[in-house]
Order: C-alpha cells, then sequence, then structure tokens
C-alpha cells in the first residue's frame, strides 16, 4: 500500500505574537488519490491549515510550528516552499492575482522553467495539460480575457504542469457562476480519479463539492480539526450543504450529500408537501417608490467591448433584488454604472430622492454619492487603506457621522472575534469582505450595491448577512446582490435579474425564475420541486419531520 500523501501529528501553529493558536493538536492522514474537503468557520483556520501542507507556514507566514507535517515524504520543518514546489500546487482564492505572465501557454510553461525542466520536456507537458483541463485553443489567449472558469483551470493547470502529487486549493469556486464551477470541478475529479492525484479543497460553498469528496476535514472554532468519511462528519457539522440540513431534519438514513440521494429519499415528504396548504407562494413584499432608475444603460470597454447593452433597470424602496449570470455577462459593469463611478457611453442612470428629486450619481462628489448609492466591490481590499481593523471602522463613523462603534458593532454581527488591533491584510478573504460590507452598512444609504458579497463567508456570517439585508430593505432600502450563490439568493432575494451578454434576460420573484433554471435552482427546490427554495420554506410546510 502507497505512504499517505499528508501525514500531520500534533501541529499546532502559534502566530508571530504569541496568541491564540490557529491550530492546535491536529492530527490528520490523507491518502493518496484522496480528495479531500476541507470546511470550517469564517477564520477558523483553513487557509492556515492548506499553509502548513505547503511549507508557507511557518516558513513565510513567521509564528510557531509544533508537531510535524510530511507531505509526499517531505518534513516542512527541513523542506521550505521552494523544496516542495515539484510535489504540492497551490491555487489561491483569486487565480488572476497568482498570474505572472501574459498568456496561457506562458503561464503553464512558467513553473517548469522555474524548476529548471529541459525545453522538450516542458513543450510536451503544457500540450498534455492543455489537452486535460479542455483548453488548447486558449493557448494563446491574454489571461486577463479569460472567464473566471477558464483562469482557475488556467490556474490548476499551472501547478499541474510541474506534475505534482498534492494540489491545494483555496475557494476554487468561490467567484465562479453554477457552469463555470462545475466545469473546474470536472477537472479537479479527473485529476483524482485518472491521474491518482491527491487534492485537497477548503470551500464555503460545500454544496458545490461534498458529493465529489471521500473525506471531510471540518476545522472548528479554536484550531482544532475533525476528520473522517463525508456522510459522518455531516452528520453533526456545523457547516453543511441544505441536502444535508433537509436530510437532518426529516431523518433520512443514510444522509444524502448530494441532489440525487436526496430526490431518492424524498418521495413521501414531496407528496406531503404538495398537498399542504403552505405550498402556496408567499406574497410578494410591499415596495415602496423607486429609488433608482436606469434607462437603456450602456457601458463600453476599451476595445470597443459592450459589457452593457442598453439595460432598463427600475430598483425600488424594501426590494432584495439578486443580480445573476455567467462570469463576464455584464454584472459588475452594471453595478459600477448605477452606482456612478462607472462611465456610460449611452442611456442614464438616476437616483431618486424624496419629494422624486432626480440625480445622475455621477454627476456627485464622491462623498455625496456614497451617501446615496453604497457598493461593495469584488475586490473588498480596495476600500481598505488604514492599518488596524479598528482604526478603519473609526474613520468610517467619522465620515458617514455615524455614532462611534456602529461600524464596529456591525462587523462583530458579519464576522465575530476579529480584533481591533489586526491589520486588514492579515484578515481571510471573508474577513475583509465584512469589514468593507460594514463599512458601507455604516453610510446607510437608501440604495446599497453588493458584488459577490458572500465569496469566503461561510453559512453563519451569510445568514447574518442575509438578515442584515432584509432588515435594510425592511426599513426602506433598496439591495442588490450580483451574485454566483444561488442558495444565498433563495434565502435573501425578492426578486431575480438575469442577464447575458450585457443584457437582461430574465427579471422576476425569485421563485418563478430560479426554479426555471436547472443552473439557478437552488438544492431543495430541485429534490422538491415547487415553490419551496430553503430548508426553512420546507419547515414552515410541514413543522413534523417525516422519517424514512
Amino acid at each position: 500500500m502507497a505512504d499517505p500523501a499528508i501525514v500531520l501529528t500534533g501541529v499546532g501553529v502559534v502566530p508571530t505574537d504569541g496568541s491564540v493558536p490557529l491550530l492546535r493538536d491536529v492530527d490528520l492522514v490523507v491518502e493518496e488519490g484522496e480528495l479531500a474537503l476541507v470546511v470550517g468557520r469564517t477564520g477558523s483556520g483553513k487557509s492556515t491549515l492548506l499553509g502548513v501542507m505547503c511549507g508557507r507556514v511557518p516558513h513565510f507566514t513567521g509564528g510557531t510550528l509544533r508537531g510535524r507535517a510530511v507531505v509526499a515524504g517531505r518534513d516542512t520543518r527541513t523542506h521550505r516552499p521552494r523544496d516542495l514546489a515539484d510535489v504540492v500546487g497551490v491555487v489561491g482564492q483569486d487565480p488572476l492575482a497568482g498570474f505572472v505572465t501574459d498568456t496561457v501557454e506562458e503561464e503553464l510553461a512558467y513553473g517548469m522553467e522555474q524548476l529548471g525542466l529541459p525545453t522538450a520536456t516542458m513543450r510536451k507537458r503544457v500540450e498534455e495539460t492543455l489537452d486535460l483541463l479542455g483548453i488548447p485553443e486558449l493557448r494563446g489567449v491574454p489571461l486577463r480575457e479569460l472567464s473566471g472558469g477558464q483562469q482557475q483551470r488556467v490556474a490548476i493547470g499551472s501547478v499541474l504542469t510541474a506534475h505534482p502529487s498534492v494540489i491545494l486549493l483555496d475557494e476554487p469556486t468561490s467567484a465562479l457562476d453554477p457552469t463555470g464551477a462545475e466545469e473546474v470541478l470536472a477537472t479537479i475529479t479527473r485529476l483524482v480519479h485518472d491521474l491518482g492525484v491527491t487534492v485537497v479543497v477548503a470551500e464555503h460553498r460545500v454544496e458545490r463539492v461534498l458529493h465529489h469528496a471521500d473525506r471531510v476535514v471540518h476545522v472548528a472554532p479554536g484550531g482544532t480539526v475533525h476528520d473522517g468519511l463525508p456522510a459522518e462528519v455531516m452528520l453533526t457539522s456545523d457547516i453543511a450543504p441544505p441536502v444535508v440540513e433537509l436530510g437532518r431534519w426529516a431523518g433520512w438514513s443514510p444522509l444524502p450529500l448530494s441532489v440525487r440521494d436526496a430526490r431518492r429519499a424524498a418521495g413521501d415528504l414531496r407528496e406531503r408537501l404538495h398537498g399542504s396548504p403552505a405550498g402556496a407562494p408567499p406574497d410578494a413584499p410591499a415596495l415602496g417608490p423607486a429609488v433608482l432608475r436606469a434607462a437603456g444603460a450602456v457601458v463600453r470597454h476599451p476595445g470597443d467591448v459592450i459589457a452593457v447593452a442598453g439595460v432598463d433597470l427600475e430598483l425600488r424602496a424594501g426590494e432584495v433584488t439578486a443580480l445573476m449570470g455567467r462570469n463576464g455577462s455584464g454584472k459588475s459593469s452594471l453595478l459600477w454604472a448605477l452606482q456612478g463611478s462607472g462611465r456610460l457611453a449611452a442611456g442614464r442612470v438616476e437616483v431618486i430622492g424624496p419629494g422624486g428629486t432626480a440625480v445622475d450619481p455621477a454627476s456627485l462628489s464622491p462623498a455625496a454619492r456614497r451617501a446615496r448609492v453604497g457598493l461593495v466591490p469584488q475586490t473588498a481590499g480596495d476600500l481598505l487603506y488604514l492599518d488596524t481593523v479598528g482604526g478603519e471602522c473609526a474613520q468610517s463613523d467619522r465620515e458617514s457621522g455615524a455614532p462611534a462603534g456602529t461600524c464596529a458593532g456591525l462587523l462583530e454581527r458579519l464576522a465575530p472575534g476579529i480584533p481591533a488591533d489586526r491589520h486588514p491584510r492579515d484578515l481571510s478573504e471573508g474577513q475583509r469582505l465584512a469589514l468593507v460590507l460594514a463599512v458601507q452598512l455604516t453610510a446607510d444609504p437608501p440604495v446599497l450595491l453588493l458584488d459577490e458579497p458572500t465569496r469566503g463567508l461561510d453559512p453563519t456570517a451569510k445568514a447574518v448577512l442575509s438578515t442584515t439585508l432584509r432588515d435594510l430593505a425592511a426599513r426602506g432600502r433598496s439591495v442588490v446582490v450580483s451574485t454566483h450563490d444561488v442558495e444565498f439568493v433563495a434565502e435573501c432575494a425578492d426578486r431575480v435579474v438575469v442577464m447575458a451578454t450585457g443584457e437582461v434576460v430574465a427579471d422576476g420573484p425569485t421563485a418563478d425564475v430560479v426554479v426555471s433554471s436547472p443552473a439557478f435552482a437552488p438544492q431543495v427546490s430541485k429534490v422538491l420541486g415547487g415553490p419551496w427554495l430553503t430548508v426553512a420554506d420546507v419547515r414552515d410546510a410541514a413543522p413534523a419531520p417525516v422519517r424514512s
């Protein structure tokens, strides 16, 4: 029998300042050719665990590593990351940020150049990798012109050409639409099944990966780690996809890990629900007046690329609108145009104030614009410029004229336990996003736009975010969320607008739009059909669990 690919024995990680350990007494074995899914709350230590496996902790991060970590037979204490580069490949949360060349072919070859491989070997491996990933037609394409899913596959390919035995991926599908995520996961599972590569994936979108996993590694608050077979861990895990939550509530055994498994167990529950008077769709929320209106909005990028093609859109007070569509469909460009920072090539955008007065947000000063239309961008860190979290919160309170502690209180709700003296760059992706969201919410604008706000957020943080946005809508605010997270949309949104090639192709109540779409339908809808989008909907319709 082959030796395990990864063996952690008594591993603990203490940061440089000697504060609370990030990981405690971790014993973990990942066998060769396994796909291990790492789950846990935001900031629990998932990225730190991956850092231990590739030697970045403590060689790059500092601090103290206790215990022993052996990867592909090499002890990370005596092998720095460069000494592991030929056996461990790492793909980060943002593939574009990790690219160092200009085109796909150059990026695939770069890692091999650093390892000093012969030219003939490099050419052969580039061709093999292009075929394996199914992207030979992208050979000479500039990396910045690729879709999110294509960029993620190239990032995987750039480490795969070194023929590593272990690949570590941190949130590989967080920025991808459902179709792009499936393409990336198909590539990952092919590496595991066909090539015997060991893959460790840290992912908050558990519903996308769980049914592919051989092992689940749960990182609990406080840095303790428990691992086991997926069904075993999911029985008690605080991080679970909707099909697992539905199965636990209904008492299904074995516990379903996929939509297919859940459908097989759900026959009696479907019959009961479809005969229930609670199966009627909920009443639409009472909406206020229009607060923002776009008419014929066109956004053109350099090279005469039309990102937004004549969009008409009206946002009303009291409504949460989800903006959905494939990567590259124009969602982000539309949000920036609505906020006023993105330049329109044609059409107009108006923010409608009290008394019906309308103003173009692009004509306002940045401070005045922020008070009318708030925007949380995809790259949240772009809005952070101070040295501490507490400094950012205090500055936000001052700029917004809010009582001291307002921003810090919002942050504590979204991502509890972040020290005020922590540098924003030292936060996890989810914590950094929560900080920027708290900064924008402090200004309490009548219109709030969020671009992929659930990236890096665990289910608990997403539930808090959903409650926060619903509360904003209840207070008469209009909220627009651009997202690929169909489960979050099911929980939060009243209305769904779908874009494709810069145009609006669907616009209507959430249940009407998502249920009819195989790509955007949430798991509960796929299992049970009808108007039920979430486990909470099912609980309300059938209060007594159905045992099978």
